[in-house]
């Protein structure tokens, strides 16, 4: 894709877990790939050093930095390693969600009414305050760069209604609102801001503990007849961060096979 060899980009939640469907890791090293130096920071020390394994092993540059998007000097200090070891900052994919059982589980068993107050606040403030603080963090040295990308990953949860998930559902929601409000105050100055929605992508621990009927149900709610795979995303978001996408702004977009239409 066009405009990323040499560019500097932030990939916010880029580390791997083993079994897992891990969709920065996925994006941090297309973007290798296409030629750009990349910080990946995730909250795992571990799981961001080996995102910048694999991505060094296969020739490419990359630097690993611990941070939680809940600590607004956390997200400072890894917007500033990409100034620090690279000279600039060209874009950021911002990933992070606290998908833990004590977040995301307890989310999945309540509806309004019964959802605990800790969960909620501890959803929203990862998942949707962690957006804003590494937008408000990344804007400034984009804008002195004369440019950029921000690309968040948002959810096909964001549209369903469930009657569960409503934390998850409200954060994502809310990067929505988020990247429309950067595109209308920092587009003429070159900054853009859109949202991947993805569908279902299991990683490789649920394909092995997945009913066969869970499968073909998962696999029938997506009209191009499959599930997602982490680089069905990673093209998506790597396609917005790059200048192929520039007359793209304020934008949700969603992949998933078809799930959903029209949003």
């Amino acid at each position: 894709m066009r405009g990323l060899a040499g560019k500097v980009m932030v990939i916010a939640g880029g580390g791997t877990t083993p079994g897992k469907a891990a969709l920065g890791a996925a994006t941090a090293q297309r973007l290798a790939e296409e030629g750009a130096k990349v910080i990946v920071g995730d909250v795992s020390a571990d799981g961001a050093a080996l995102t910048v394994y694999a991505i060094r092993a296969a020739g490419g540059e990359a630097t690993a930095c611990q941070f939680d998007a809940a600590s607004e000097d956390s997200v400072h200090r890894l917007i500033e390693m990409a100034i620090t070891t690279y000279g600039g900052l060209d874009g950021v994919h911002s990933n992070a969600m606290d998908m833990s059982a004590a977040a995301i589980g307890e989310d999945g068993l309540h509806d309004l009414v019964t959802l605990p107050l800790a969960v909620w606040e501890r959803t929203l403030d990862v998942g949707l305050t962690g957006f804003l603080r590494v937008a408000r963090s990344a804007i400034p040295h984009m804008v002195e760069r004369g440019g950029g990308s921000i690309v968040g990953t948002a959810s096909g949860a964001m549209f369903a209604g469930e009657p569960i998930r409503l934390a998850y559902a409200t954060a994502k929601t809310g990067m929505g609102a988020i990247i429309r409000h950067i595109a209308s105050a920092y587009g003429s100055r070159g900054i853009r801001a859109n949202l991947v929605a993805p569908g279902f992508v299991p990683g490789d621990e649920s394909l092995a503990h997945m009913p066969d009927n869970r499968r073909r149900a998962m696999e029938r709610l997506s009209r191009s007849g499959r599930m997602g795979v982490p680089s069905d995303i990673a093209s998506a978001v790597t396609f917005l961060l790059s200048d192929d996408s520039a007359w793209i702004n304020g934008q949700i977009l969603s992949v998933d096979g078809g799930t959903v239409f029209g949003r």
